[in-house]
């Protein structure tokens, strides 16, 4: 059965770093201890885009987080226009360079339309570890299957 976890986020700065707390927390909670680094970086540039080009004023984004087995599911979703496009940006550019980041480093990469707004989502292939929380309760002195 899959796990999911999500969070609403305000438009601010600050929200793009409690975006990676949430997601890495999240992530060794559920026993997911492998590409931590690619999804941090990943989460960092979509919150971002959704902070700077995504969410209108009072508005806020949404994180949602799915993990399912061998695979960890980051979705970003806003309200505002548009939809985001990997730039191929040479290196006089400041920016422009995220989604093309979150490409790279995903297994998997897109965007889904919604009136209003959109999802930008990411998949990354991973290895979940079973921890003692998740096992099946025993009772006192009987093997574990």
């Amino acid at each position: 059965m899959p796990l999911l976890r999500q969070r609403r986020f305000p438009r601010a700065r600050k929200s793009v770093g409690a975006a990676r707390v949430f997601v890495i927390e999240t992530l060794r909670e559920w026993g997911y201890d492998d590409r931590h680094d690619d999804i941090r970086l990943c989460v960092s540039e979509l919150a971002t885009n959704a902070v700077l080009h995504g969410v209108p004023p009072g508005r806020e984004f949404a994180l949602v987080l799915t993990g399912d087995d061998a695979f960890i599911r980051v979705e970003v979703r806003d309200s505002g226009d548009g939809v985001p496009e990997v730039r191929e940006g040479g290196v006089e550019h400041c920016g422009g360079r995220g989604l093309r980041l979150v490409k790279a480093l995903s297994d998997d990469f897109g965007v889904t339309t919604h009136t209003p707004g959109k999802t930008v989502w990411t998949v990354f292939k991973t290895v979940q570890t079973v921890t003692d929380a998740q096992l099946p309760c025993q009772v006192s002195g009987s093997p574990r299957p």
